[in-house]
């Protein structure tokens, strides 16, 4: 791993090497926003770290922030949260420890602030990182949320209340019970993905269609979607609960219509 290196996104850098295979500002609305987000809660202490590979390029990242400012519907003040992590755009990067090495940068970074310590969402579904390498990290699940999300935690003091997702997630769901919501923040770059295509395929089915740009980490942690900052909700219900194709929207809005 000699040609690899670890590297600290600021400010100053981001544009240089990109979010998520998102190289273009120019090119790429998502990339333009996730930068606008990032200059924003970085002085909150957002942290974004990437690995580097001389050879390879970017092949992964860690983001994390004071659960204070999670966007998700979490309660985790006094925790550094993480957002996402994953490593390997070439399988020559996968299974070589990367994403420890990453993790232990965030728990380090956790413990210099006297934080109570690390907390992170998983996913046992598709586009979210599942809970095995926190796992083996020493994390333990502390709270689950529908359909197949986990709260995991590793706490520096054992004695530390721990982290849960929001109680009223159902309560949040009533109050889009009319018509198609398409809930997203600039914190996942994906979630610019697509959705003028599904809001034009909405309009053609003739649906009422609402999109709600979430402004900022309370608007996220409000949300009915474990996920926070992306979510489809159809009358009440929701459809997805991450960024998908206009193609996979299509399919799903046909089943429920003739439901």
């Amino acid at each position: 791993m000699e040609d690899i290196k670890i590297i600290d996104i600021t400010p100053e850098n981001i544009a240089d090497y990109g979010v998520c295979g998102y190289k273009d500002v120019k090119k790429h609305i998502e990339l333009r926003k996730k930068i606008e987000w990032f200059k924003e809660y970085y002085p909150k202490g957002l942290r974004m770290k990437v690995v580097f590979s001389q050879k390879g390029g970017y092949q992964g990242m860690l983001e994390y922030i004071p659960g204070k400012y999670a966007h998700r519907p979490v309660q985790a003040d006094g925790y550094m949260f993480i957002h996402c992590v994953f490593v390997g755009f070439k399988n020559e990067y996968k299974g070589r420890g990367l994403a420890l090495s990453l993790l232990d940068e965030c728990i380090t970074e956790a413990k210099d602030l006297k934080m109570l310590g690390v907390a992170v969402v998983t996913r046992k579904g598709p586009f979210m990182v599942h809970n095995a390498v926190f796992l083996k990290k020493g994390f333990q699940i502390v709270d689950s949320a529908k359909p197949d999300f986990d709260l995991l935690v590793l706490k520096f003091d054992e004695k530390s209340k721990d982290p849960g997702f929001v109680q009223n997630m159902d309560e949040h769901l009533k109050e889009y019970d009319n018509g198609l919501t398409i809930m997203r923040s600039a914190q996942c770059p994906y979630t610019e993905k697509n959705v003028n295509a599904i809001i034009e395929t909405a309009k053609r089915m003739k649906l009422e269609t609402k999109l709600v740009d979430l402004s900022d980490a309370n608007a996220v942690q409000n949300t009915p979607c474990a996920f926070g900052s992306f979510c489809l909700i159809y009358n009440g219900k929701i459809i997805s609960h991450h960024p998908i194709s206009n193609t996979r929207f299509e399919n799903i809005m046909k089943k429920e219509i003739t439901v």
